[in-house]
């Protein structure tokens, strides 16, 4: 019978080291460790989208709700922050969601040219709610930080350029590093469900009108959710902070915290509407 053939073990046939390719040294050749790093933003925006819309009582994310053909609550909640891209700014939009949410993600597959965007889960060991959504994002913010509800929708003449005014009112001179896009609002009911806020109404009428044409008040008091909104004149819809004063941002939807919105310039829209309930 004939033995089987084996693979000779000529060492001719055999690569030595040698001969084997090198890899080049040349510098050139390699990219600068810059090449591999998203521009530095300009400014952040949170938005948490890992609630459960309980109140909605939707089968589907209250943000994905269709207001007209092609445009949802998000993308209304997103237009002050679009408006900030179109400035020039480089936006960092961090979204906070969890697993039921990915329908959220992949629409916002819209805005990968508009925002540089970052994802993170929500981290549950830090709270289960917006306190603990804003506390998730917070570490992969860079700059000013401005807090966007995907729920929210601000509404009126200048709102899209609402989050710009407000921006700018955190550094204006004086200022405490915090602003807020709010407006006018008497129902306790509505206050009771959102950020209510006290508008200190000017003794007399402001000489000029805010960036865009927005009327600027200040904050005198703020609270999350009060159960007894006597006092209270008006509410917010999105928040902006100096970058030093960020790391505060979630004592403004904690109920019962002492709130950092008193003393803020208030940007004041027309309307706010909260799309978390079957009445929005």
């Amino acid at each position: 019978m004939q033995s089987p053939s084996v693979p000779t073990s000529d060492a001719s046939t055999i690569q030595t080291p040698d001969a084997l390719p090198t890899p080049t040294s040349d510098a050139s050749t390699i990219p600068a460790p810059d090449a591999f790093r998203a521009p530095e933003p300009d400014v952040s925006v949170i938005l948490p989208c890992a609630g459960y819309a309980t109140r909605f009582g939707a089968p589907y994310a209250k943000e994905l709700h269709c207001l007209a053909p092609g445009v949802t609550v998000l993308d209304r909640s997103l237009e002050a922050a679009v408006e900030l891209a179109k400035s020039g700014l480089t936006v960092r939009l961090v979204v906070v969601f969890r697993a039921h949410k990915l329908d959220t993600v992949g629409y916002l597959a819209r805005y990968a040219e508009t925002f540089q965007m970052v994802f993170v889960y929500q981290d549950e060991s830090l709270d289960a709610g917006l306190d603990g959504a804003i506390r998730s994002a917070l570490p992969l913010t860079r700059g000013p930080v401005a807090l966007v509800l995907p729920d929210i929708v601000v509404d009126g003449v200048n709102s899209a350029g609402s989050l710009l005014a407000a921006l700018r009112r955190t550094r204006a001179p004086g200022n405490s590093g915090w602003s807020v896009v709010a407006a006018r609002e008497r129902d306790p009911d509505t206050l009771r469900q959102m950020g209510a806020l006290t508008l200190r109404e000017p003794d007399t009428p402001p000489e000029g009108e805010g960036e865009g044409g927005d009327e600027v008040l200040t904050v005198g008091a703020a609270a999350e959710k009060p159960s007894d909104p006597a006092g209270f004149n008006g509410l917010w819809g999105m928040v902006a902070v100096a970058e030093e004063e960020a790391h505060r941002l979630p004592d403004v939807v904690r109920k019962g915290a002492d709130s950092p919105l008193a003393g803020a310039a208030a940007v004041v829209v027309k309307e706010i509407v909260n799309y978390n309930t079957v009445a929005g």
